[in-house]
């Protein structure tokens, strides 16, 4: 099984997962075109996605959906919250087949699928859990702060796609961002900093995850290089050390190349 990030970041997210036959994707929050380009990268298709799981309902996450349902009749899935203001706002064809989470059961990928919630700035917002097997892979970004339900359900997790969004020094910093929008993206509705990563992935690694990745990068408020950095050496204050006790990649903003992760 593999996990390619199609694009990360704040400007686009989605996340395939399966094989070059069969797959979910999660999000799809950059053009159709963009999508069937980082499929075709891993040499498969727009006919191999069973389904889209979506968090919630901002435009980097559901920006390729119009089309797409256009196109294909791909099912969609996403909180009741979320699909009202999809079919509301003319996010989704009129024909979209929309499926609320507790109808996850029905897709038929790996052993279980369960959404759980996630706390940011839009109604409806979740993260996703897959069981393949007792080989679980957690989904999580657009969170404010690490919670209870969070842990509960990411904490055993083999493999992680976590937001590492922003590095606190250079989003105060930054002088294009408005206070009031430096206060949302670091609120606890907001966005998850590379401090408040690092912690929960050392949390992670104890648990028993062995399989880590950083996604939704902000292109002005942080780097790849500064997350990656951030995560190890917090991982490294507990003992662990990279490439012997977990692997750390850090989703690309755009991915052409096929670049994937086996899990």
């Amino acid at each position: 099984m593999k996990l390619l990030p199609i694009c990360s970041s704040s400007k686009g997210n989605s996340c395939y997962i399966g094989s070059r036959d069969s797959g979910i994707l999660i999000d799809a929050g950059c053009s159709y075109k963009a999508l069937c380009q980082g499929l075709a990268a891993m040499d498969t298709g727009i006919g191999a996605v069973k389904a889209v799981l979506v968090t919630h309902s901002h435009t980097d996450h559901v920006k390729g959906l119009l089309t797409m349902t256009k196109n294909n009749d791909i099912p969609i899935y996403g909180s009741r919250e979320t699909l009202d203001y999809l079919l509301h706002n003319s996010l989704v064809a009129g024909t979209a087949d929309l499926h609320t989470t507790e109808e996850l059961n029905s897709v038929q990928f790996c052993a279980e699928i369960r959404a759980f919630p996630t706390p940011h700035d839009c109604g409806g917002s979740v993260g996703y859990v897959m069981d393949f097997g007792g080989e679980r892979l957690g989904y999580c970004t657009d969170l404010g702060e690490v919670t209870g339900e969070v842990r509960e359900n990411l904490l055993g997790c083999r493999t992680v796609f976590i937001e590492a969004n922003y590095e606190p020094d250079l989003l105060r910093s930054n002088p294009r961002y408005p206070t009031y929008l430096k206060q949302r993206i670091a609120s606890d509705h907001g966005h998850l900093s590379n401090p408040a990563s690092a912690e929960f992935c050392a949390e992670l690694v104890k648990s028993g995850t062995v399989s880590l990745v950083l996604g939704h990068l902000s292109q002005e408020n942080n780097t790849p290089r500064t997350a990656f950095k951030k995560v190890s050496d917090r991982l490294a204050l507990e003992g662990a050390e990279c490439e012997r006790d977990y692997m750390l990649s850090v989703a690309p903003v755009s991915n052409t190349n096929g670049d994937y992760i086996v899990f």
